[in-house]
């Protein structure tokens, strides 16, 4: 086997027969070349065992971990960080951050090259699955691997382990809720999901919330003002009477709008969000809160036992969600 250390972006270019730039082009903009080409460059990548960065500088001084996620699309994942953070305070380690594209922003969302510099002893990926081509290159540099809120629809040979929420559960108890308060038709408010590569959180959650509800989805950028859609399904006979936005972010831009309609949370549409924190409690926002700073701690404990190579191996860590009620529902 090649040693991955000495593998540059050159070695990749050669063997695909392109240049660098395309190489970094393949990597880092795919909709920018051909699938030909990028299938080429991504089968070089596996191959060989290449990782994207420079050599790392910091050799020797303790254990480095790679967090790469969609820091700058959801708030939620610097929460899962910041248990990371909590936990290093305890460890010999160093944690350095790498921003992705949201797995709902993009129609090929799985993430082909690892996002690790050269001298990282481990890595955490959130929120964004792997494609086949980083997975291999995960399996024959033998780095250590741990996902966060990533569920592929299809699996590539023998997946890292992963810690989730039980996003299915969450859906439950936002749906039984609801029920319990007379609502039987609802709204579930999401964004658009472009790929079927993966399973998103808000697939599950509604499939648990139809256990006890009858829904409408309603889809909205993440960016956008969703009250035009809300309005349209809200003023429809047997209009919906209450909503389940996917985050606490939309469940406030779909309060804001429904208060310049002059419609009145909760008496004339409730609204359950998913999350909990800051956002939630100032709104009064009823929503299902996720044990994100837990997930991280568990991610990083996870990790650090595999680089150690102590303690029986652990395929998956489930946490559960649970319902937090305020006044808008």
């Amino acid at each position: 086997m090649r040693d991955a250390s000495k593998v540059t972006i050159y070695t990749v270019a050669e063997r695909a027969g392109v240049s660098i730039s395309t190489v970094s082009l393949a990597i880092n903009a795919p909709h920018r070349v051909s699938e030909e080409t990028r299938a080429r460059v991504l089968a070089a990548v596996g191959a060989l065992g290449y990782r994207t960065g420079p050599p790392s500088t910091h050799a020797g001084t303790g254990t480095r971990i790679a967090v790469a996620a969609p820091f700058s699309t959801y708030s939620s994942y610097f929460r899962r960080f910041s248990g990371m953070l909590v936990r290093s305070r305890e460890t010999a380690i160093e944690l350095t951050a790498h921003d992705l594209d949201s797995a709902a922003s993009v129609a090929a969302p799985l993430l082909d090259a690892l996002p690790a510099r050269r001298g990282i002893d481990g890595l955490i990926v959130m929120g964004v699955p792997l494609g086949s081509a980083a997975m291999r290159a995960s399996r024959e540099s033998a780095l250590p691997l741990v996902l966060i809120d990533v569920r592929r629809a299809r699996p590539v040979g023998a997946d890292a382990p992963v810690v989730l929420v039980d996003d299915e559960q969450g859906g439950r108890l936002a749906g039984e809720h609801l029920y319990e308060r007379g609502h039987r038709r609802v709204i579930y408010l999401g964004e658009p999901q472009r790929s079927e590569d993966y399973i998103s959180a808000g697939m599950l959650r509604m499939r648990g919330l139809s256990e006890f509800v009858d829904f409408e989805l309603v889809s909205c950028e993440l960016d956008a003002d969703p009250t035009s859609e809300l309005r349209t399904a809200l003023s429809a006979s047997r209009a919906p009477t209450a909503i389940v936005a996917n985050h606490d972010e939309l469940a406030s831009q779909a309060l804001r709008g429904l208060t310049r309609e002059g419609l009145v949370v909760p008496d004339d549409v409730a609204i359950v969000g998913f999350d909990d924190g800051p956002l939630a409690d100032g709104l009064g926002l009823t929503t299902v809160r996720q044990p994100f700073e837990e997930s991280g701690r568990a991610a990083l404990d996870l990790l650090l036992s595999m680089i150690a190579g102590t303690g029986a191996a652990v395929g998956r860590v489930d946490l559960l969600p649970s319902l937090i009620v305020r006044g808008s529902s």
